[in-house]
């Protein structure tokens, strides 16, 4: 049997791979494969127009750059689509 992940553990592995994405981005022209290859997450994310516009910020190369260096301790520029409730 498996040990069990802690909360903590679990938050840190799933925060991680937030950074990992964002310090992808980061990359100038590298960071352009990521944006074109995380697309389909943004539309799915903040809606189709939100999405293409944050994915188009973050393909230009050091535009893109400093949108992610920003947003690591601010937050998004771009807010995500509320969240639908579903009727039983």
């Amino acid at each position: 049997m498996a040990p069990k992940k802690s909360i903590t553990r679990k938050l840190v592995h799933a925060g991680g791979w937030q950074v990992a994405k964002r310090a992808a981005r980061m990359l100038p022209f590298g960071g352009t494969i990521v944006v074109v290859a995380l697309v389909g997450h943004d539309i799915r994310k903040k809606g189709v127009v939100r999405g293409v516009i944050n994915s188009g910020i973050d393909a230009i190369p050091f535009v893109g750059f400093t949108k992610n260096a920003i947003e690591l301790f601010r937050g998004d520029f771009i807010a995500d689509k509320a969240e639908r409730k579903v009727k039983k």
